[in-house]
This record gives structure tokens, C-alpha cells and sequence, in this order.
């Protein structure tokens, strides 16, 4: 719409409500009115979603944290940098969703949707759904509704395991299409497949379960390839009693091989292989190129490195290196352009509930053989979930016991020499 149009509008709409009423307050808030809808339409059209340049500037120190009103489990970030979200877990009337604004160099809190105890969360490519793993099922909320502070934010819920058993859906991942919707369930030994477009136009219900994953005992990790063909899983606990022991006659933890395109349609045939790994094997993540996978071997105090291309083919050579990092370390995260490598030492058995680190490690060290932990960087207690900004430059991590979000530059690492 050019000025002239926009123009005669305004001047048709104000000619109108003067016929109608001559009340002179009630004149200028209609025009107002109309005015807005026209200039924040029109910007709407023409502007990008947030401006970037203000939402992803730096911050001026190098780590910043904010406090929560709950236990944070993950937290996900807009395209544009400008508003993060973070699961909160705990009691009713402090677990749901805390919506920041990101502005600046900083991140404030805006409010917080209560809901019930959240713990994976995921947003949708478009940017209009923001999907949540509660314990007997995923959540969806509307993201605009969320950003505005509405009331009543949610869309729907697809319950996937009976009752409400404890950890038991525990991690939400969607295809880049956003046509499918994977939900982790930790409490049982499957993955479940959502049809999410189906979900989305036909009211969230139970008959868009397209069916299950079969996997290992207490499955977590939902992590795809860069180019969407596969999705790497991780289960706690093994179902092969030939697998080497973890204390008694447990077996090894699991990664698994998921063929997504296959998966779309018979879930229970998608696993194409299966790895034995370290034991309480939780987070993964993966290479830029897709050739590396990390993985978190919380009993085993390891970061696992496999080749990716083994895992399917030749899973008794995939391993490349167990690297040793702190205690119990669940997340990690690929920085750098694949040349950095970070995990959570969470410490979550330790009962101290005290300030733990990130491990900081060498990629190509990993690769060599060599020491690979080149440093640490402080964190709050029981560092939990790592997730990076889309360009790349800002880490946000969820500090569960601390009842944070530390957000640090990535660009600016500030390592603590071993």
C-alpha cells in the first residue's frame, strides 16, 4: 500500500466515524486505531520478524546470568535473537514457560506461562509453535500469544504415555519441514512419532500418533543430521544383555540410527542400527558436517566421539574416543564451526549443589588422540541444556539447581586454563 492509499483510507475511516458519532475522544481513538493497523500491517509486510542487529548484540561482558522463578530445564531462541524461552519445571505456580526478551547485550524477563512441569522444548521452523515435553505427553503453544503475555498461551496436548509416570516424555524434536514431531519418552523404551501437520489442522489429537520408535530403556537424545536423513538417539539403558555391564548385569547404554524419511511412515522399522556405548549415555550432538557425533556418558564422567558414517555401517569401529570431563556431564554442544566441542559437568549427584563447569574441548585434539580439554568456564549449579543462537555467536545454558540462564558470547569464551 503506497502513501497516497494509505492516506485515503485514513481519511475514509475518519469521515465515517465523524457521521456516526460526534463524540470527539471517541473520533481520535478510532482513528488511532485505524492508523495503527495500517502502519503496523504495512511493517509487518516489509520488516524482518525482529531486528537482529539490536536482539543479538553483544553483551558487555563475556558471560551473563539471569535469574528464574523455577528450575529451568532447556531454553530455545527465536530466529531473530529476540525472544528466549525456557522450559521451568517444579511445582504448579512455578513451572511452565519463561518468555525473555532479548534486547541490547541483555535479557530480561518478560513473564512467565504457568503450566505444568515442562522439560524438552523445541520451536517450529516458522516460528509460530513452541512445542514442550511434559511427563505424559507434548504440549503446543501458540508463539505469539506466548511473546504478547496472553493468558491462556496453549493450543493443545497429545497425550503419549499412560498416566503422568515420572521423566516420562522428556525430550520434543521436529523435522525442518515441520511435518513430523518426535517425543522422547524416558520413562518407557520408545520414541513417538507425531504427525504435526495433522496435530496443527486438526485440533491436536490423539489419532496424529503415526506409532512408536522401538529403542533402548529411558531414551533422550533427539538429534538430526545437518541434512535432516537421520536422527540420533540416545537410551540410557541397552536391551542387548550381550552389550558390556554397567554395574551388575546392566547393559551399556545405546545410541541409535533412525532413517527419518522411513520413520515418517513406519516408525517401528525406522532404527537402522544400534551402538553400544558408555553407561547413562544422555545428550548428543552432532558436527557441522555431520560426521562427528558427541555423545554424554553421565556414569562414565565421558564426552563419546563416533564417526557418524560407522554408526550405520560399521557400528563395532565407531567410536573414536572416549574423552574423560567432569562429573556427570549431560549436555553438550558443537561450537565454533566444529572445532569446539563443550560439556556440562553437572554434578548431579554430587549433592553439593554448588557452582559447576563446562568443559572446553579441542575437536581436532579428539581426532589426534591428544589431551583435548583445553579449559573450563564457570557455570551455576547442575548445568543442564546448551542451545546456540542462530548466528552462531551466543550460547544459552540452563543452570537447573541455580535457577538460571547463563548467556555466553561465544566469541569471547571465557576459559579457565586446567
Amino acid at each position: 500500500m503506497d502513501k497516497a492509499s494509505v492516506s485515503s483510507e485514513v481519511c475514509r475511516a475518519a469521515a465515517e466515524v465523524t457521521r456516526k458519532d460526534s463524540g470527539v475522544m471517541r473520533n481520535r481513538a478510532i482513528l488511532a486505531a485505524v492508523w495503527a493497523s495500517i502502519v503496523w500491517g504495512q511493517a509487518a509486510k516489509d520488516a524482518p520478524p525482529g531486528d537482529t542487529a539490536v536482539c543479538q548484540a553483544k553483551a558487555a561482558e563475556p558471560s551473563v546470568t539471569v535469574q528464574l522463578p523455577g528450575n529451568p530445564f532447556r531454553a530455545v531462541v527465536s530466529r531473530d535473537g529476540c525472544w528466549v524461552f525456557v522450559s521451568l519445571g517444579g511445582r504448579a505456580g512455578t513451572a511452565g514457560i519463561a518468555v525473555l526478551n532479548r534486547s541490547g547485550g541483555t535479557v530480561k524477563l518478560a513473564h512467565v506461562a504457568h503450566t505444568n512441569a515442562a522439560a524438552g522444548i523445541v520451536l517450529t521452523h516458522d516460528g509460530k509453535l513452541l512445542i514442550t515435553a511434559e511427563n505424559s505427553g507434548p504440549r503446543f503453544f501458540d508463539v505469539a500469544s506466548l511473546t504478547a503475555g496472553a493468558e491462556n498461551p496453549a493450543l493443545g496436548f497429545i497425550a503419549t504415555v499412560r498416566g503422568t509416570p515420572v521423566g516420562g516424555s522428556v525430550y520434543v524434536n521436529v523435522t525442518s519441514d515441520d511435518e513430523r514431531l518426535f517425543v522422547s519418552e524416558e520413562s518407557e523404551a520408545w520414541i513417538t512419532v507425531i504427525d504435526l501437520k495433522k496435530a496443527r489442522s486438526g485440533g491436536y489429537t490423539s489419532d496424529a500418533i503415526v506409532g512408536r520408535i522401538p529403542t533402548g530403556l529411558a531414551p533422550i537424545a533427539l538429534t538430526f543430521s545437518p541434512d535432516g536423513k537421520w536422527l540420533y538417539s540416545t537410551s540410557e539403558i541397552g536391551n542387548d544383555r550381550n552389550w558390556p555391564p554397567c554395574g551388575g548385569e546392566r547393559p551399556s547404554g545405546v545410541v541409535e540410527v533412525i532413517d527419518v524419511e522411513r520413520a515418517r511412515r513406519e516408525p517401528d522399522q525406522s532404527v537402522v542400527a544400534k551402538t553400544p556405548a558408555g553407561c547413562d549415555v544422555v545428550r548428543a550432538a552432532v558436527s557441522p558436517k555431520g560426521d562427528r557425533l558427541y555423545v554424554t556418558s553421565r556414569a562414565s564422567n565421558q564426552v563419546l566421539t563416533f564417526d557418524t558414517e560407522k554408526l550405520r555401517t560399521d557400528t563395532a569401529h565407531a567410536l573414536i574416543r572416549a574423552t574423560t570431563v567432569g562429573a556427570a556431564p549431560v549436555p553438550v554442544a558443537v561450537v565454533n564451526g566444529g572445532k569446539t566441542v563443550l560439556a556440562g559437568n553437572s554434578n548431579r549427584f554430587g549433592g553439593g549443589g554448588g557452582p559447576e563447569t563446562l568443559t572446553v574441548l579441542d575437536a581436532a585434539k579428539i581426532e589426534s588422540g591428544e589431551d583435548a580439554a583445553i579449559g573450563t568456564i564457570a557455570t551455576g549449579a547442575f548445568p543442564r541444556e546448551m542451545d546456540v543462537s542462530s548466528d552462531g555467536r551466543t550460547l544459552f545454558l540452563t543452570n537447573a539447581a541455580s535457577k538460571s540462564l547463563q548467556m555466553i558470547d561465544l566469541e569471547r569464551l571465557p576459559v579457565r586454563q586446567r
